[in-house]
């Protein structure tokens, strides 16, 4: 038996247990503080629980690396093997520490740096051949400020010059993070840290002084909303699986994060495991469930590895497994990992991948809370749903029902990524408007391009035109502007995006997506999709009858669109025609353009695209008829180009190799 192996004998110099009866000093100090770590004669307090609370007071340069997986493919790992060979070379005693990603990841790879006496500071961009000479001058009392982002002060520390907080960075100040607090500054290897950070203290107060209706309770009052997309009250949902009598009951972390732009469960499993495991335990205690199964893509790796991790080391010391720090309660954790079918983030589908059976959505009700995974009563909720638990416990659920808005409460976690500055995960009160997500926290459109839209909450969401990103950001708000939260993708897009393009990609992955299980879903997006691909072709392209059957379906789109919506089974067939929709009512002028002028205003649609070769400009260098793959492009050497246009394909390529400006596009 695992449970409480760490304390099979006395912990601290108060504790007068026998190695029969388990130690109840861990539940004190879960409930009161940082894990025995005032106590010296504490057997709890290992060495690398002592390495954090200590580091304020390092002796050795304390070296803290992003390691997420966006941080590993800017090339952290060859940052980490830098500052190896810079210390052996140096002869220098260092400690080197893991940790996931705090959000920058345009600014990836970052590099914390602890230095004794010194307060911790983050540099951005630190690639391998930057970390000598930004060690050399850190090393001799200069930081290099042009790459810090700030420092995290500390009493009795002396600040760098040059540098501010790090809560002052425009991208950290309008946040609000409860989520993301621990991602980028612990080690999400080390349980140790995740505990010293008030970790399980929200388990240890619930299994010990709250009855599961308690803990269902606050979680109402809390306000808290499903995040994957639905919006459902997480309390509310528990409640219904709590009444339900059942022989067995189970809890799901869904983390089947499928959506083109969103990664914001990704980032959360690789840098605050812990904390996911926490929220689901309380979430398994509330409504009697006993098994807990995480559901996975197999294209996390690092995530896996680390929740595998997560649970081993809970487990270990008696936080997961059988009577749980001597409540009774015991809880076991099952990972299954998916093969990557968007349609299995649909709670159903999800169910029946679990089961073995393939991914398909059925009908409701019954619902899952009454009878889901083998039958039986099951919670599923998303990652982000389930990270928020221990701060509603923790920090009062009043205190989480004060952020947000009316109906919306808390915070929200957004993958920002697209044409801005700065993109990462982001996390903002309830409440906020998309431009200051947008303007503030992102930095704006680069290149001194303007706006054109946001598009939120993936295949299932909606285009925003720039007029209307003053909304907030809740639930009831973006419906009316045809868009749905989501799951938190947030895609920024400028002048140079087509919005027709845009609805045409996304209506391309819901098809290729879509079970097939549903006609509507199956065919009336594939028609849809048809339609879209007839819109952005060339007039060359066009046969006798395709002209006609071109407006006939511009004519059907909507109708269309409002059929699939209406008649399909799932979420995923219920929210496909939502990109179309949205980019039909906001950008509507994009769509005449591309039909009746048949040309795209963008110049994204590359076969709507026409190249001319100016003679008089053309000195007949032959640079452009060797780049052009499709052999469009003919005339003698010194003489002047023709481009064929029904053999072009619209790349462009003749246009960036011409060094006389003479190859335009219209």
């Amino acid at each position: 038996m695992k449970n409480n192996s760490i304390l099979a004998e006395p912990c601290c110099k108060q504790c007068t247990h026998g190695p029969e009866k388990p130690c109840t000093k861990m539940v004190d100090c879960l409930l009161t503080g940082p894990l025995c770590h005032e106590d010296v004669n504490c057997k709890n307090k290992r060495q690398d629980r002592v390495k954090l609370i200590q580091r304020d007071k390092c002796s050795e340069p304390v070296f803290i690396v992003g390691t997420g997986t966006c941080g590993l493919g800017a090339g952290a790992g060859k940052t980490m093997a830098a500052i190896h060979d810079y210390c052996k070379s140096h002869n220098k005693a260092y400690s080197l520490i893991e940790t996931g990603c705090i959000g920058l990841c345009s600014a990836e790879p970052i590099l914390d740096v602890i230095l004794p006496g010194r307060p911790r500071i983050s540099f951005a961009s630190v690639t391998a051949d930057r970390v000598a000479p930004l060690l050399d001058g850190l090393l001799a009392g200069k930081a290099d400020t042009s790459a810090a982002l700030g420092y995290y002060p500390k009493p009795g520390q002396s600040p760098w010059s040059g540098v501010e907080s790090i809560e002052k960075h425009p991208f950290f100040e309008p946040q609000s993070r409860l989520v993301l607090k621990n991602c980028g500054i612990i080690d999400p290897s080390s349980i140790d840290e995740y505990i010293v950070s008030r970790g399980y203290r929200a388990l240890a107060k619930v299994l010990h002084t709250m009855t599961p209706e308690e803990v269902i309770k606050s979680v109402e009052i809390s306000g808290l909303r499903g995040r994957g997309g639905g919006g459902f009250p997480t309390g509310r949902k528990w409640g219904l699986a709590r009444a339900t009598p059942a022989s067995q009951k189970y809890v799901v972390c869904n983390a089947d994060e499928g959506d083109p732009g969103a990664f914001m469960d990704r980032a959360v499993i690789e840098g605050d495991p812990h904390r996911v495991l926490e929220g689901l335990a309380i979430a398994a205690y509330a409504v009697g469930a006993t098994k807990a199964y995480i559901y996975i893509r197999a294209e996390y790796p690092l995530a896996i590895k680390r929740l595998e991790a997560a649970i081993e080391q809970a487990s270990e010391l008696g936080l997961i497994g059988y009577n749980i720090l001597d409540s009774g309660f015991n809880l076991s954790f099952i990972i299954k990992k998916g093969a990557g079918a968007f349609v299995c983030g649909e709670e159903t589908a999800l169910i029946h991948s679990i089961e073995g059976k393939r991914g398909m959505p059925r009908l409701r009700p019954p619902y899952p809370a009454a009878s889901g995974l083998f039958g039986k009563p099951t919670i599923i909720n998303n990652v982000e749903t389930l990270a928020n638990v221990p701060s509603v416990i923790l920090d009062t659920p009043e205190a989480f029902a004060a952020m947000g808005t009316a109906n919306s409460k808390g915070t929200k976690v957004f993958a920002l990524s697209g044409k801005v500055e700065r993109t990462g995960l982001v996390e903002i009160e309830m409440g906020t408007t998309i431009k200051d997500i947008v303007m503030k926290i992102g930095g704006g459109v680069p290149d001194g391009q303007r706006l054109k839209a946001v598009q939120i909450g993936g295949p299932s969401g909606g285009c925003i035109p720039e007029s209307h990103i003053d909304i907030a950001v809740d639930y009831e708000s973006l419906k009316q502007v045809g868009a749905i939260m989501g799951s938190g993708g947030l895609v920024v897009m400028d002048e140079k995006n087509c919005m027709v393009d845009v609805a045409k990609f996304f209506m391309e992955f819901i098809q290729r997506e879509s079970c097939g299980k549903c006609i509507p879903c199956r065919e009336g997006t594939r028609r849809m999709l048809e339609i879209l691909k007839s819109i952005t072709r060339p007039r060359g392209a066009d046969t006798a009858d395709s002209a006609l059957d071109r407006f006939k379906g511009v004519l059907e789109l909507e109708e269309l669109a409002t059929v699939i919506r209406d008649t399909s089974l799932c979420g995923l067939g219920q929210t496909a025609p939502n990109p179309v929709l949205s980019t039909l009512r906001w950008f509507s002028d994009e769509y005449e353009a591309h039909i009746y002028d048949r040309r795209c205003p963008a110049g994204a649609c590359t076969e709507m695209l026409t190249y001319t070769i100016d003679a008089e400009k053309c000195i007949g260098c032959t640079r452009c008829a060797k780049a052009c793959p499709a052999g469009a492009i003919a005339g003698a050497a010194k003489k002047p180009h023709a481009i064929a246009n029904a053999r072009c394909i619209g790349c462009g390529g003749c246009m960036e190799v011409c060094k006389f400006a003479a190859i335009s596009r219209n």
